[in-house]
């Protein structure tokens, strides 16, 4: 018991360790120069984040998200500076903004937690952009829910990149949710299988003012505040 105790505690100590982010920020301040708060000044950063992630992993023509794929994305998750780290007990933890596909265009942001954890011989610490496209309604529908596991309620797989996806379409039958990543640092057998997705309130309340639910946001029945703007310009710019 000792020894997985300390086990988790290491586990825990390489997680927090690596979590210095790999975006700068400049203070954030409202119209009127006043200093924006914290919290909400973490959101706004997250979704600049976001939008740039994305951007940079569909510039890559040959190892990039393809264009195809992205474009039959029902919605589009993602998770900037996502820790992972573990020492035989691995630990996965990150906070990440959401929009779906409607008739009106893409919806306002909806917030998100990503963590997890899974059982393995592994050492080491990292931290990872991730986008997760969700592609037919069954993902929709669980990400819609605000509360499910992946490879769990919903089948994940590592995404196509490049010009693979042009002559291969299985990833149109295989998984609900594809998977692409950005790595920095070193880590051995990593997985997203177990890792859970739920909404994040404090978020959410920080950037909306109020309580909104995953289901109304990401249905399209809140208009996209203007500080929303970049983030989904950022979906718009690339083909989908």
């Amino acid at each position: 018991m000792m020894r997985v105790g300390l086990t988790i505690v290491l586990s825990t100590l390489i997680v927090s360790g690596v979590g210095c982010a790999r975006h700068d920020h400049a203070a954030r301040v409202d119209q009127n120069g006043r200093a924006v708060p914290q919290e909400r000044a973490e959101v706004l950063n997250r979704m600049s984040d976001s939008g740039k992630v994305l951007t940079e992993l569909t510039a890559a023509p040959d190892q990039g998200i393809p264009e195809n794929v992205l474009a039959e994305a029902k919605c589009v998750a993602i998770v900037p500076d996502m820790v992972k780290g573990g020492f035989i007990v691995g630990a996965q933890h990150g906070r990440g903004v959401a929009t779906c596909r409607t008739s009106n265009g893409w919806t306002a942001p909806a917030f998100f937690t990503l963590t997890g954890g899974n059982w393995g011989a592994q050492i080491g610490a990292e931290s990872v952009d991730l986008v997760m496209l969700i592609m037919n309604d069954q993902g929709m529908q669980q990400l819609l829910s605000a509360n499910w596991k992946l490879g769990g309620e919903a089948s994940a797989a590592a995404g196509p990149v490049g010009r693979e996806a042009s002559a291969n379409t299985d990833w149109k039958m295989r998984s609900q949710v594809l998977t692409y990543s950005r790595t920095r640092g070193l880590f051995a057998g990593l997985t997203l299988n177990g890792a859970n997705v739920r909404q994040d309130d404090d978020s959410t309340k920080a950037f909306y003012g109020r309580d909104y639910d995953f289901r109304t946001l990401l249905a399209g029945k809140v208009p996209p505040p203007a500080q929303a703007q970049s983030f989904l310009s950022s979906v718009r710019r690339n083909p989908a």
